[in-house]
């Protein structure tokens, strides 16, 4: 059983299916507590669920009609039998994308036959969290999947740059910088990425932080 602290079809707010439709699974629970999370309410053993079965979830994304599933939290690699979920999701038809902090080894979901999307993040010094990132994980991914840079600061934006640099990470997978939102402009960004020459570096901004007022849940 798993514990879905919310579920609703949206556009995806980010990554390479960015405006496409997609059913979010949002789980309880996460390892990590980031300076500038927006889903802290989720994170909290405390937070009311549904617990739902992975056929119960199944059955909610078949009956929405919506063939992009996003698995988010919290942190949905806690969740003991993932693996069994995200099969059944994709034998179903389903292109099922994985949201995760980037804390958790990733080689056990990235052998599975039909392998999920893996939208990784790597918490940059202003999160407070640098120190549990698994950078064995960037082995693991490939050109559908994408790392995350969540960036609030200059500083952030140089370790960011440092490491798609020592990981080799352009041509590997897809690369984004977002910044955290109300603390960096995203101009800034953008003259940063120029500064570099960081080709093949995204900008990419929270969309659903735009369509809708940034607090909100459910979108």
């Amino acid at each position: 059983m798993f514990p879905v602290a919310e579920s609703f079809v949206s556009i995806n707010g980010e990554g390479t299916r960015a405006g496409e439709l997609a059913v979010f699974i949002r789980f309880r629970g996460c390892n990590l507590r980031c300076s500038y999370c927006d889903t802290l309410w989720a994170a909290d053993d405390s937070a009311p669920v549904r617990m739902m079965s992975a056929e119960e979830i199944s059955e909610l994304v078949r009956s929405s009609g919506v063939t992009n599933v996003t698995l988010t939290g919290g942190e949905p690699l806690l969740q003991k039998d993932i693996g069994s979920l995200i099969s059944l999701l994709t034998e179903q038809g389903n292109r099922v994308e994985i949201e995760t902090n980037g804390s958790i080894r990733l080689s056990e979901l990235a052998g599975l036959k039909k392998r999920p999307v893996f939208t990784m993040d790597y918490k940059l010094p202003s999160s407070g969290m640098e120190k549990y990132m698994d950078c064995d994980n960037f082995a693991y991914l490939n050109k559908d999947d994408t790392v995350k840079f969540v960036s609030g600061s200059i500083a952030d934006l140089e370790r960011a740059a440092g490491i798609i640099e020592k990981y080799s990470l352009i041509g590997k997978c897809n690369i984004y910088i977002s910044p955290v939102f109300g603390e960096i402009e995203p101009e800034r960004i953008v003259e940063f990425m120029k500064e570099k020459r960081l080709n093949e570096v995204r900008l990419q901004l929270q969309l659903h932080k735009y369509i809708w007022h940034p607090d909100k849940r459910g979108v």
